[in-house]
């Protein structure tokens, strides 16, 4: 299947601009009619590999938000370690956050609504949060001016720093509600022919209101892309899991119908996503280059559905940066209009049952780079980069150092890829495409992808899509990211979550040929599956539950996999990492809910009877076998990479800050070595046996 991009030109429609409620300066909601300029048909996504890549060490993160607290709720505590670690940061806040004007005192819930000035006390409790991250003190003054942008709007910009640290929210304020009471953002994103007027906040210095359409809020989230040069851009979720609540349910959650998120955190990281997409796609347009960034996109209201992934220590850092944002009515701020969104203050977040704060989940979970061993002996690794799949290679066998990325092309693909090393050495990269992302009522589509390398450490052939498990796009924009892995047998088994939250399978046989799609039964997990061979063959996959680990395997190598039911294993609150046992078996390596320690346990009919293995952390664990036991590698509690390896604790303490996930790889020696992204958008790698920590 050819991977090609698409546009299309509708006929016109009369468009109606649908103005909030602007409340500064006198200002009043505004309604035009007039005809729309047709859907736009600029560049489009090109994924034929072989272009140019921009490289900088200037790390620069940008975070896209639907809300004032997004970040907060959300996105941390990655945001906050990068922002130790001393990475510039901006934050685009693409609502007011205005909701219905009132500021709810807890105890007092009786106050008059105000939208400009709620709107304003939301940005003072950012200020006061962001300047306690950066070590100053809560009520430090701020840089307050106008940022011009694409296509002649305007918006607030505030500005921080602290020596090196520095920190720039960016208010585009654009309305939560339309004059009817329609959701705007998803409106917007849905509808070519609405446009929504800005919400001046009070005590800005912004004095009037612009006027956004579909097209507009793309362009100037280009336009700061352009700008700020991002090596990481983190955004929220784009395709929420289906969630059926009743609706008494959905209200007090805030959920959409259908959907375990707020419909505004789908609609802006649907935005912020065709902007990465026509960010490269205008960049490249006549020969430039890709730009070098990654993507991470966080669940959001998903934390309410599923076990609870940060230990204490963890979780009241976290929890820490919403106490000044929440503020409180009584602090003096010097901000008239309030000091904080009071009902998010004090212990409130840890007091919520919504659980949002308690977590912190990737949408593309996974380890990434992919790192593999060539021919020679080097490593390489494999990665997204631009959108666009990239290999580096090691300079030479051992030496730690990575060269140039190739661009392998296939984009626009989300941040993860999967990988499985065929029995002649070739490797196969798997991959989860943005197909279609075209709002406006145009297709919004995900497939799977394949590259497969032509000869062991050579070049690829052009990229095959594999489809999706889901018949329809809206279910199909559900799947998770896809896993694989090579048997004995030779062949391939390509594992995604789907729709319903069970797994769904495509197996290659030995000739290249894949079968259809399968569903696999069994129950609800959660992304990020886990896979091993045991030593009869036969392969596993396994996926962390509500309540339980879920386990699927064959009866024998070469048959199908089927659901094993009737697990007493502990619930883990994370990914699972397995390793194959010296007497043929599978051990599981895991955290439990708000748990820190490692449990090492056996899955089967037996009762299970954990073993704690320490290595105290969070977040993704990887693990491989050596003689010596275990390996494992992770992130301590303070969100530094650390490794186990012949009974050692070693923690990596120089370097680039670390994203999320790192690999794990043993050399031929035994020895392992770790490779993960950092925030300047380059791989680093950390051998402590050979003393190596490049990058």
């Amino acid at each position: 299947m050819p991977l090609a991009g698409t546009s299309g030109i509708p006929g016109l429609r009369r468009r109606s601009v649908v103005a909030a409620v602007a409340v500064a300066a006198g200002a009043t909601a505004l309604g035009a009619c007039s005809v729309p300029a047709p859907r736009r048909a600029g560049p489009v996504a090109d994924p034929a590999p072989g272009m140019a890549i921009a490289s900088t060490r200037r790390a620069q993160l940008m975070q896209i938000l639907a809300h004032p607290d997004d970040d907060l709720y959300f996105m941390n505590p990655d945001t906050q370690r990068m922002l130790a670690a001393g990475v510039p940061l901006v934050c685009v806040y693409v609502t007011a956050g205005e909701h219905d004007g009132k500021n709810r005192i807890p105890g007092d819930w009786d106050v008059e609504a105000d939208k400009s000035g709620y709107s304003s006390a939301r940005h003072q409790g950012l200020r006061q949060a962001y300047a306690s991250l950066l070590g100053l003190d809560r009520f430090t003054d701020w840089t307050k001016g106008v940022a011009s942008l694409n296509g002649e709007h305007r918006a607030e910009i505030n500005t921080l720093t602290n020596g090196s640290r520095r920190v720039e929210l960016i208010f585009l304020n654009l309305p939560m509600h339309t004059s009817r009471r329609y959701m705007a953002l998803p409106s917007l994103w849905r509808d070519r022919a609405l446009g929504l007027n800005t919400v001046i906040s009070a005590d800005s210095p912004l004095r009037r209101t612009v006027s956004y359409d579909h097209d507009e809020l793309i362009d100037v989230l280009v336009g700061l892309m352009e700008q700020y040069r991002p090596t990481v851009i983190q955004t929220l979720d784009p395709d929420p899991d289906i969630q059926h609540s009743d609706e008494a349910t959905r209200k007090r959650d805030s959920e959409q119908r259908g959907y375990s998120d707020h419909a505004d955190h789908t609609a802006v990281a649907c935005f912020s996503w065709a902007a990465m997409v026509r960010w490269v796609a205008e960049a490249t347009e006549d020969g430039g280059e890709v730009p070098g960034f990654v993507a991470t996109s966080f669940r959001g209201y998903y934390n309410r559905h599923w076990p609870k992934n940060l230990p204490p220590a963890v979780l009241q850092e976290k929890a820490a940066s919403l106490v000044p944002y929440g503020g409180d009515p009584d602090w003096q701020c010097g901000n008239p209009a309030g000091c904080g969104d009071y009902n998010v203050g004090g212990t409130r977040p840890l007091k919520n049952k919504k659980g949002w704060v308690r977590s912190t989940h990737y949408r593309y979970p996974g380890a990434r780079p992919a790192v593999a061993a060539e021919p020679s002996g080097g490593l390489v690794a494999y990665g997204v980069l631009g959108l666009r799949a990239v290999r580096w290679r090691e300079t030479r066998p051992g030496s730690g150092r990575w060269g140039n990325p190739d661009d392998l092309g296939g984009g626009p693909l989300a941040p993860t890829l999967g990988s499985a090393t065929l029995g002649d050495g070739r490797q196969l990269l798997f991959a989860l495409r943005f197909a279609a992302l075209d709002g406006r009522g145009g297709p919004n589509r995900r497939e799977v992808v394949l590259l497969e390398q032509r000869s062991p450490g050579g070049e690829f052939k052009a990229w095959e899509g594999l489809g999706n498990p889901e018949r329809d796009d809206d279910r199909g924009r559900r799947i998770g990211v896809p896993v694989a892995i090579a048997s004995p047998d030779g062949r391939v088994h390509l594992f995604v979550r789907n729709a319903d939250q069970g797994i769904s399978t495509r197996v290659r046989d030995r000739d290249g040929r894949w079968d259809r799609w399968r569903d696999l039964g069994g129950s609800e997990i959660q992304d990020g599956l886990s896979t091993v061979v045991d030593g009869a063959g036969r392969v596993h996959v396994f996926g962390a539950g509500r309540d339980t680990v879920h386990h699927w395997t064959q009866d024998t190598m070469g048959l199908p996999l089927t659901f094993r039911p009737g697990g007493d294993l502990p619930a883990p609150g994370d990914p699972l990492a397995p390793l194959p046992t010296a007497d043929g078996g599978i051990e599981l390596l895991y955290r439990r809910p708000t748990g820190a320690a490692v449990l090492a346990v056996r899955p089967g009919g037996a009762p299970a009877r954990p073993r704690k293995e320490g290595f105290d952390g969070y977040g993704h664990l990887s693990a491989a076998a050596a003689p010596g036991g275990p390996v494992l590698l992770g992130k301590d509690t303070r969100g530094r990479v650390q490794l186990r390896y012949d009974r050692r604790l070693l923690t990596r303490t120089q370097g680039t800050a670390p994203l999320d996930s790192p690999a794990l790889h043993l050399r031929e020696s035994g020895s392992p070595t770790a490779v993960g992204m950092g925030a300047d958008a380059h791989p680093w790698l950390w051998s402590p046996e050979g003393a190596t920590a490049a990058g």
